[in-house]
């Protein structure tokens, strides 16, 4: 019984950060300036670090914690080097 409640709990949070993850994604295409297109993508990657580890509780599997931490560097870094280029074009 609690099972299948925790379980309809966590597909609906699911459902509502994929529908945070649409409005990033509107964001980031529609964004006035490429700073708000930056910020929108940082959060599209936070919001899908989120989801899979929802989904590693959903199912039960450890190894998808490792998989949201891995995504997680690689959206840190990716976030810094558009920062990077950003601020190369600013300046010229």
């Amino acid at each position: 019984m609690y099972e299948m409640i925790y379980h309809g709990f966590l597909l609906a949070c699911m459902i509502v950060i994929g529908g945070l993850i649409i409005l990033c994604l509107i964001r980031a295409v529609l964004g006035p300036r490429l700073a708000d297109r930056i910020v929108a993508i940082n959060m599209m990657g936070t919001l899908i670090i989120v989801m899979i580890c929802i989904l590693a509780l959903m199912l039960g599997e450890g190894y998808l914690v490792d998989v949201s931490l891995i995504y997680a560097m690689i959206s840190f870094l990716s976030v810094i080097v558009l920062t990077k280029v950003y601020m190369g074009v600013y300046r010229e």
